[in-house]
């Protein structure tokens, strides 16, 4: 059975989360597998000379999944390497995918009445991993100088189509640039 659709982890699930000890929900979840995201920062380490930075805005609150925002930062960091070079840009994403998704797999085909317990105790077994983004957070970011900035804006346009909802792209002058 294939991956299920994205409508159906869209909107944000309540987090499963320790709170008397500061332990993720791998706590109460076993069999929590990692998350797909290779690389968080991307380009050239030195950002001092970068007085641009274009961000991608969420629309919306939402749950983005780690395959998704693996695919987003695939298609940016390819387009940027492609058309400015390593040395020009520094590229960051910013969310990670803590939230553990589970399904609730049901029997099927004749006599499943008998066998299945339907949705009693259906906690579910660990599917995958999201990221919960806030409306306006910041999913990614790229730095750059004023002469590469469209070519960071259009790459940042080309991974939020991998990305679930319309969100927007911002950019905007930097003078402190140790964030």
């Amino acid at each position: 059975m294939g991956k299920r659709p994205g409508r159906v982890y869209r909107e944000p699930q309540r987090p499963w989360t320790r709170t008397a000890v500061r332990k993720p929900h791998k706590a109460y979840v076993k069999g929590v597998r990692n998350p797909v995201i290779r690389l968080f920062n991307m380009g050239s380490k030195k950002k001092g000379e970068c007085n641009i930075r274009v961000d991608l805005l969420a629309d919306r609150k939402m749950q983005i999944r780690d395959e998704a925002i693996e695919a987003a930062r695939v298609n940016a960091n390819k387009s940027m390497v492609n058309k400015v070079g390593k040395e020009n840009y520094a590229f960051k994403i910013r969310v990670y995918p803590h939230q553990c998704l589970r399904k609730n797999a049901m029997a099927m085909g004749a006599g499943a009445d008998r066998i299945s317990s339907g949705m009693r105790l259906s906690f579910g077994r660990p599917c995958g991993r999201a990221a919960i983004v806030n409306k306006n957070q910041k999913i990614m970011s790229i730095w750059t100088t004023e002469e590469h900035k469209e070519m960071a804006r259009k790459a940042l346009k080309k991974a939020n189509s991998k990305l679930p909802g319309s969100n927007d792209v911002r950019v905007e002058e930097v003078e402190n640039v140790a964030e």
